[in-house]
């Protein structure tokens, strides 16, 4: 049985939601002020109390700490008829769960019960992990142990004393601006610079002043010479992302630097020694964008002596036990928290969903949780939206075409459709599972039904 307390001085309100309460089989005690609600709170140790704002005397906004310190596990929920922002963001700031207005729609009221006990009772169930195990020294480093990360770590030991190129390549939000900085710091000396440039961000002629530079009165604006990125990152590494964005005159242009080994800023005659490692990351499918004349084909060989494929998040789902508190780390440090707990149910939401933003979506899910967490253990009422995305993903795992009760030519056209996917993405099932918006095993029952 639930153990509630309602501080309320309005007796109707009080007898209310007690009676409405005590209909649904929790205990429920009342207070008419704030301090006599902190006196009973003491030894009652509810679960939950629910605490109005304006009362006679002691505010339930002054009364909240007082609340948190004698009773620190309880949830707290806050209730008003004034809905004014200040109130909102100070009983917020002060810890409580939620907020909600007078009239009370109970609709509202029994959620935000049942989502306070739920985080309630994990936290007394110790239904959590410890989920911040690092070290203090991470930072950008890579995290995860699966066969596939283990691969692409002995790639990067194999290559990064040479000064080979590299091309990176795989699914947006997997990582390949850490693996690029990860073969800088194990190949080059610590003072050696590492230069990122987005080639997607800028149009032709600002990206080729970023990357070779200009000079004073080389173009409309150049008020001053300016140094390029080749420049920045002499004696260290050029990270080149989205490279495959590049247009056919900026691709000649990089073509040259990378067989002659020099370049020439914007208005200048000089040619300067480019002493740089190129390391650069895509998303392109090259096979298919050089074939339509996107890309050339002899500047794709330059930049690509040595290709590391990125897995997608989906093809190392162990790897969340190691990615979830690295990212938790960081969001920590970023946003000046101390979450250190995850409880299991929110852990297994996390380990259900499909990634199909890959690691970048699962830290900026992370992020948000941590922003909006009101203690310092994760729950699953903080991943609403993986939780709905999964509701959906159920749905479309619930379709399953019967041999014997579908039509046949349905079974063929969706078959044939997959097939041509997965020839487009030259067999990558992750990336065809993104594209047909379906879970690895609905692809690999497709696959198996047919074959």
């Amino acid at each position: 049985m639930s153990k509630l307390l309602i501080c309320d001085d309005d007796k109707g309100i009080r007898r209310t939601l007690q009676l409405h309460l005590e209909s649904q089989g929790h205990q429920v005690e009342t207070a008419a002020d704030a301090e006599s609600g902190i006196r009973l709170a003491q030894g009652y140790q509810p679960d939950i109390i629910i605490l109005d704002i304006c009362m006679q005397g002691l505010s339930g906004i002054d009364a909240l700490p007082r609340f948190k310190a004698i009773s620190p596990n309880s949830r707290i929920i806050m209730i008003t008829a004034f809905q004014d922002m200040q109130s909102t963001i100070s009983a917020m700031q002060n810890g409580a769960d939620e907020y909600l207005h007078k009239p009370i729609d109970l609709d509202e009221f029994d959620q935000a019960i049942a989502t306070a006990l739920a985080q309630h009772l994990a936290v007394q169930n110790q239904d959590s992990l410890d989920t911040l195990c690092v070290p203090d020294t991470f930072g950008n480093s890579m995290v995860g142990a699966s066969n596939a990360m283990k691969q692409v770590y002995k790639t990067i030991g194999r290559i990064a004393h040479t000064k080979a190129s590299v091309l990176i390549t795989g699914e947006s939000g997997t990582g390949k601006e850490m693996v690029a900085r990860a073969i800088h710091q194990a190949g080059m000396p610590a003072q050696a610079p590492f230069v990122a440039l987005n080639c997607a961000a800028l149009v032709d002629n600002l990206l080729e002043s970023e990357l070779f530079g200009h000079k004073k009165g080389a173009f409309t604006g150049a008020v001053s010479d300016q140094a390029g990125k080749f420049a920045l990152a002499q004696g260290g590494t050029l990270f080149l992302d989205e490279v495959g964005e590049l247009s056919a005159q900026i691709q000649a242009k990089l073509l040259r630097v990378l067989q002659e080994k020099t370049y020439t800023p914007l208005g200048s005659k000089t040619e300067y020694k480019a002493d740089v490692r190129i390391i650069s990351a895509t998303n392109l499918n090259f096979e298919q964008a050089i074939k339509e004349k996107r890309f050339r084909e002899d500047l794709y060989y330059r930049l690509q002596v040595v290709q590391i494929e990125l897995p997608s998040l989906l093809e190392r789902k162990e790897d969340l036990k190691e990615l979830v508190p690295a990212l938790l780390y960081r969001a920590n440090k970023e946003l000046g928290t101390k979450i250190s707990k995850i409880t299991k149910s929110a852990m297994d939401l996390l380990m259900d969903y499909h990634w199909p933003g890959n690691v970048r979506e699962l830290e900026n899910t992370l992020i948000k949780a941590v922003a909006l967490c009101p203690s310092a253990l994760l729950t699953e009422d903080l991943f609403a939206d993986i939780k709905n995305k999964l509701d959906t993903q159920a749905k479309d795992e619930a379709y399953q075409v019967q041999p014997h009760k579908q039509d046949s030519s349905l079974q063929q056209i969706e078959y044939t459709h997959v097939k041509q996917v997965l020839s487009q993405v030259n067999n990558h099932k992750g990336k065809a599972c993104e594209i047909l918006q379906i879970s690895r095993p609905r692809l690999q029952r497709i696959l198996e039904r047919e074959e």
